[in-house]
């Protein structure tokens, strides 16, 4: 699935969720989209997770 495709099929969900359900409801779905996209990196191997909170923390090395 190209990036495009993937844009494209979030917008379409965001206004239909933010058409049918108002404004909060649209910003819960994205939350809940990024949320996916993270377990999903994760598990994938694609996202390291310790790095990501090192990172939040602070904490800089340089391997």
């Amino acid at each position: 699935m190209s990036a495009t495709v993937t844009g494209v099929a979030v917008g379409a969900t965001l206004a239909i969720t933010a058409v049918a359900f108002g404004f909060w409801a649209m910003l819960l779905v994205a939350l809940f989209m990024v949320v996916g996209a993270v377990i999903g990196r994760t598990l994938e191997g694609r996202l390291d997770m310790r790095g990501v909170f090192d990172a939040l923390r602070g904490k800089r090395t340089s391997s």
